[in-house]
């Protein structure tokens, strides 16, 4: 490794330092075989991966800051910085990219408006490298732009001076919805593939896989993971599914990998919306939550593998797959490792789709309500073993030996469903590993040439239970409240600050009118858009929020017309202690190096600290 290079000498305030450090700890574990990242996370093959051997687990506490670059905003900050030639590409929390020297930090360019509040985060920005010229290709709001490397400025031929929509192509039922990127898109060729993020609930977009030309934005193929009729899948759906406005996503959100040479897209999707109910959706429902394989020059299905069948858990593929190669019986095999949420990795064959380990079917409850037909079984491979405790291996002895009110932890594990893949019900499951994993958005490391993966895994119980939609559809800027903010935000605007959502009752004390509009337009961090929103009810809405009488009354036939499904969670309630821990026993959170040749673990080990407890001398709990 060259002594110049961003990744020995400099750490970047608001983020960036985050690469570094997550860089260092997977340094000597991408197929480049030069001294560039120029793809989100390491390379296309997003494992974290780097040959350069001059940071070793001996010098990196030896680091030192070479130079400090300050982002332009302020905010949540998720960008991976890429860097070729010498220039690192990044983005910042308001969404403006950045160029930058990567020896001194000396800014090369910024684009991006300042003082528009783009209420999302990105995870980074992609490079397509052309013979005359390089672009950067980047997302904000649901604008996809397409920046000359060297100066910053938009390529004005490309889509409409220099920006696509991300709504192109999109049904005409999705024009309105809510649609951004937070991950970087795949460059393969001239073609930029995009993930996008939909609303979770029952207005979600279709989340068709698009093509878009590099050079000119149009677009060059569409995938649809909600088939239409013709399409392998089609039957595994209600009749015109792809036509109902109130069913959508099964979208890739977490980025893509592609094998180059090949010419093979892996493509990890979510579930269909709404997550946690679907009676309007019954069946497999091919292709959500699904590892796709495409021709990533056509958009063409060569084969695919569903993790969970009619998902009514919200257990999204969390992150790209990972491309290795591994030996079986003495033949070397190019393959794809995707981890997930439930705490498993699926292997297979990239050619083939074939498993690299066997996958049995095993049979899960029924639902208890009489619209909903949760599928009877789901996949499980027998290798490897999970990363990640599974719920029905729990009983009232695995709880927080550090927590001070023991006895009210155990009498809810005892009686709360702990049932593998228990179905969403009244009384109340244990999602274990949570809802946002086990395996999570950041995505696993491997050394592609050994087949080593290493996952850090997080372990933190949630408790879902369900409750009848309101009846009630007063029209007023409450009733909207209760429809669509009530399951994050609390019933009477507390929040659930543990579980990571701020309360509402002070909002109009702490934030101006036109940025929560904003917010409930464009969505911000973990919250999604409601752009379907009506201007009525958005202002209503915000009456209530602020304490106002509402301007106008939305009509009970308006509110029955949305068709919104009959059942709904009541909130994302993680199972803490009295003190905001975990209720469960550590550790809560592990690194683990699986051998995929074998499906055997090397190690395994907690990976950080609880602060609570650091601060009392007990360490090595997980985090």
């Amino acid at each position: 490794m060259k002594a110049n290079k961003f990744s020995i000498n400099a750490k970047i305030r608001l983020g960036i330092i985050v690469f570094l450090s997550s860089f260092i700890l997977i340094s000597f574990i991408s197929q480049n075989q030069n001294d560039d990242w120029d793809s989100y996370l390491g390379g296309s093959d997003r494992n974290h991966f780097s040959t350069l051997n001059q940071i070793t687990k001996d010098n990196v506490a030896q680091l030192k800051i070479a130079w400090t670059y300050s982002m332009p905003d302020s905010g949540q900050m998720q960008s991976n910085p890429i860097i070729s030639n010498g220039i690192l590409y990044g983005i910042s929390s308001g969404l403006q990219a950045f160029a930058l020297n990567a020896a001194t930090g000396k800014q090369i360019w910024k684009f991006g408006d300042p003082l528009k509040n783009w209420a999302s985060t990105s995870r980074g920005v992609s490079l397509w490298k052309g013979e005359h010229e390089n672009r950067i290709l980047f997302t904000a709001g649901p604008n996809l732009w397409a920046l000359d490397a060297k100066t910053g400025q938009p390529i004005l031929s490309f889509g409409q001076s220099g920006k696509v929509d991300l709504h192109e192509g999109l049904p005409k039922i999705a024009q309105d919805k809510f649609i951004i990127s937070n991950t970087p898109g795949t460059i393969y060729k001239n073609l930029i593939i995009m993930p996008v993020r939909l609303s979770e609930g029952a207005d979600a977009a279709p989340g068709d896989v698009r093509a878009f030309d590099v050079l000119t934005g149009k677009i060059a193929w569409t995938f649809h993971t909600i088939p239409y009729p013709g399409e392998y899948g089609y039957s595994t759906w209600p009749k015109d599914a792809y036509k109902n406005e109130y069913v959508g996503a099964a979208n890739n959100w977490a980025g893509m990998a592609v094998d180059e040479k090949r010419g093979i897209l892996f493509v990890p999707t979510g579930s269909a919306g709404y997550d946690f109910w679907g009676g309007n959706r019954k069946g497999q429902n091919l292709f959500a939550n699904c590892l796709l394989a495409l021709d990533a020059n056509t958009g063409k299905r060569l084969w695919h593998f569903q993790t969970t069948h009619h998902d009514i858990w919200d257990r999204d593929l969390p992150a790209p797959p990972n491309l290795i190669t591994v030996i079986k019986n003495g033949k070397k095999i190019d393959a794809v490792a995707q981890i997930t949420k439930q705490g498993y990795v699926f292997v297979f064959d990239r050619v083939s789709g074939k498993p690299l380990f066997p996958i049995i079917e095993k049979k899960v409850p029924k639902s208890e309500f009489s619209d909903e037909s949760a599928w009877p079984t789901q996949p499980v491979p027998t290798l490897p073993k999970p990363y990640a405790r599974q719920s029905n291996e729990l009983s009232s002895e695995d709880i927080n030996p550090y927590s001070q009110n023991i006895a009210q932890l155990k009498q809810t594990i005892k009686s709360i469903d702990k049932n593998w893949y228990a179905a969403p019900s009244k009384k109340g499951t244990l999602i274990l590993p949570g809802f946002d994993g086990g395996g999570e958005w950041g995505g696993a490391g491997a050394d592609p040439e050994k087949g080593i993966i290493y996952i850090n895994s997080n372990e933190m119980g949630w408790i879902q239970t369900m409750e009848p939609a309101s009846t009630n559809l007063k029209a007023t800027g409450e009733n909207v409240y209760k429809t669509y903010c009530k399951s994050c935000h609390g019933a009477e605007l507390q929040g659930n600050i543990k579980s990571g959502f701020p309360e509402l009752n002070t909002i109009h004390q702490r934030r101006k009118k036109a940025f929560v509009n904003e917010i409930v337009t464009q969505g911000k961090g973990m919250m999604p858009g409601f752009g379907q929103l009506t201007a009525t009810e958005k202002s209503n809405l915000l009456a209530f929020l602020f304490k106002e009488a509402p301007k106008e009354i939305v009509s009970v036939q308006d509110l029955k017309s949305k068709n919104l499904p009959p059942y709904k969670m009541t909130g994302y309630n993680k199972f803490l202690d009295a003190e905001g821990m975990a209720g469960i026993s550590p550790p809560w959170g592990t690194l683990n190096a699986i051998d995929l040749n074998t499906g055997k673990y090397l190690w395994k080990i907690p990976f950080g600290d609880e602060p609570i407890l650091a601060k009392k001398g007990i360490k090595n709990t997980g985090a």
